[in-house]
């Protein structure tokens, strides 16, 4: 059994600043003037923002109108954030996901911040502090129903706010939500087209060289089992993306992200690729995923798992859920395999 250890690639966040730079000149992302006389490039910008408004969404707590282009954004999901980033948006408040406040964006994001500068952590994914929020004075907040349905009826009354039923099943479908709201929809439904193509090229030149390739998951999070991520999950789209199967004999899930194994099931586990990754906060949450990785690990099972097992960052295979952070992992694939990137 082979092990490697796939590192934080600083390649990876150059290109996606890239991608990110590429698709904000793309064609799609600006608007053409109603009349036939050319406009300067400003007026034309904010003809092509204030175009579609006032804008009604419907959404899964209802209806919400949003009078013009928002310009001051919270958003209060991790996803949410990296959505808002992607799209060009002024991101003014966000919630904190990472354990160190001094960098409160992940790396696969390359570098922002410029376009975080002036943004305002608004407390925790669980307790976003209100009182904050209103400060802001935003003119959109976002989130999903699985978050924050509670809190839904006083945010809406501090701005127009529009909800998904989820982040991780459709972190997709969630992008383009966002880039309808912000009068980007064209602009997100290609970043979105940008990744799935990107995905595919990738993933034929991974199976070009190893068509008999399949994947799984494991994280550890501490308790008695493990986690073998589902067909239903981020990485799971990611690989489905990329035309990689997981095992056939693999147990599965469409219904939840992953299904719990034993240390005695961990054979159930695996795969011609292997990914391993734990959720190590600082604190005792962290040592407890250490120490069940470590017991797992040490089991005399785990050393007849026949496929390559890699060592994977979590922050970024399984807490991302973002257009970024699936580049990130397309990144950090096309290297273990030794693949074109098909960065631009």
């Amino acid at each position: 059994m082979k092990t490697r250890i796939l590192k934080k690639f600083s390649a990876a966040a150059t290109g996606l600043a890239l991608l990110a730079t590429a698709a904000c000149g793309s064609p799609a992302a600006s608007s053409t003037p109603s009349s036939g006389t050319a406009q300067p490039g400003a007026a034309q910008s904010e003809n092509a923002q204030s175009a579609g408004y006032p804008l009604t969404m419907e959404h899964t707590m209802g209806s919400t109108t949003i009078e013009s282009a928002p310009k001051r954004v919270v958003a209060l999901d991790p996803s949410y954030i990296d959505a808002a980033l992607l799209l060009g948006a002024d991101l003014v408040g966000y919630v904190q996901y990472r354990q160190d406040p001094k960098a409160p964006f992940s790396p696969y994001l390359g570098d922002v911040a410029d376009a975080t500068k002036d943004s305002v952590n608004v407390g925790t994914l669980a307790e976003p502090n209100l009182e904050k929020i209103l400060e802001l004075q935003p003119d959109l907040i976002v989130s999903a129903k699985v978050r924050h349905e509670a809190l839904y009826p006083q945010l809406s009354k501090i701005a127009p706010t529009i909800f998904s039923v989820s982040t991780g099943p459709t972190w997709k479908e969630n992008v383009v939500f966002l880039g309808e709201a912000l009068g980007k929809k064209a602009k997100a439904e290609e970043l979105v087209k940008a990744y799935e193509d990107r995905a595919q090229k990738v993933g034929a030149e991974i199976l070009k060289k190893k068509p008999d390739a399949t994947y799984s998951l494991v994280r550890f999070t501490g308790g008695d089992t493990a986690r073998l991520y589902s067909s239903n999950s981020f990485i799971g789209e990611i690989m489905a993306d990329m035309r990689i199967p997981r095992p056939k004999t693999a147990p599965d899930s469409t219904e939840e992200i992953f299904v719990p194994l034993s240390a005695e099931q961990i054979l159930q586990g695996d795969a011609g690729l292997v990914m391993v990754s734990a959720f190590t906060p600082a604190g005792a949450e962290g040592d407890t995923a250490r120490a069940q990785q470590e017991k797992f690990q040490s089991n005399p099972l785990w050393k007849k798992l026949k496929g390559d097992v890699v060592a994977v960052d979590d922050a970024t295979f399984l807490a991302s859920v973002s257009i970024q952070g699936a580049h990130a992992v397309i990144t950090d694939l096309a290297k273990h395999y030794g693949v074109d990137p098909h960065l631009p």
